[in-house]
């Protein structure tokens, strides 16, 4: 009789981030790129500075399948749903950079006003005004990295906004830097899960509350299939696409993708 397929954990945000960061925990060929709007990550980190639930992301324990980069997972876990979270949190926390749909590489920043009364105005995607206001902080991640001198951040600040103490505008700040501490559940696939039944769990999860479509589940079903080359198969399919739109984007591959341009496929293309 086969156990229980999952288990549940709960990591904090900075744990999950430095999980991504370390490598232990990868993103799979299986994922969708991020397609997130911009304002749904304004919108994740107003849900967790407010203490708000951010759903579950869910890994596969010890797989041995393709990444994102074409590289073999070799016994790391796998995100499995959850990445266009977590991909949000990097850049909004970590300040990393993204992909976006149209492979272009692009910083989302996110800006917190400390004096908003109105909580929908606490939270903005970065835009040229909040770099020239005194009283927005312009790019939150700032405030998250190690050698972050809380101090002399909050006397420079309060420096500038009088209206507010450095005792109030500490407790705010302190707030905001709580995000990192933030919990989120985890579900983990055990590891004898075959890659077939982890992709039909993937496309009948709701991700960002909208289901995944037809298309969607073509495209995993396409890269699990790994005995016929599925993961370059997809790219082939992907890339096509965006070549079809945009022709520039070829130098793009050629840049980035070393293994797709010695494949047969694109061989035979170019043939």
């Amino acid at each position: 009789m086969q156990t229980e397929k999952y288990s549940v954990t709960q990591y904090s945000i900075n744990a999950i981030l430095g999980f991504i960061e370390g490598g232990s925990i990868a993103i799979p060929e299986i994922q969708r790129p991020f397609v997130w709007k911009r304002k749904q990550v304004r919108d994740l980190i107003d849900s967790l500075y407010n203490g708000y639930p951010a759903g579950y992301l869910i890994i596969w324990q010890n797989p041995n399948v393709k990444l994102k980069d074409g590289r073999d997972s070799n016994g790391k876990k796998i995100l499995i749903d959850g990445q266009q979270r977590v991909t949000a949190l990097m850049a909004a926390i970590l300040g990393n950079q993204v992909i976006d749909d149209e492979y272009k590489e692009t910083f989302i920043k996110i800006a917190f006003n400390p004096l908003a009364e109105d909580e929908e105005e606490r939270f903005a995607v970065q835009d040229s005004s909040h770099l020239r206001s005194k009283k927005w902080i312009p790019d939150i991640s700032q405030i998250f990295k190690n050698d972050f001198d809380i101090v002399e951040f909050s006397q420079d600040y309060c420096g500038r906004n009088l209206e507010i103490s450095t005792r109030d505008f500490g407790k705010i700040l302190t707030k905001l830097r709580s995000i990192a501490n933030r919990q989120i559940g985890v579900l983990e696939l055990v590891h004898q899960l075959e890659i077939n039944e982890v992709t039909e769990i993937f496309v009948r999860i709701n991700s960002a509350g909208k289901r995944l479509n037809e298309s969607d589940f073509a495209m995993s079903k396409i890269a699990a299939d790994e005995k016929f080359g599925g993961n370059l198969l997809r790219k082939a399919i992907d890339y096509f696409c965006h070549l079809a739109v945009a022709p520039s984007f070829y130098n793009y591959i050629s840049a980035n993708d070393k293994e797709f341009m010695e494949s047969e496929l694109l061989q035979r293309s170019n043939g």
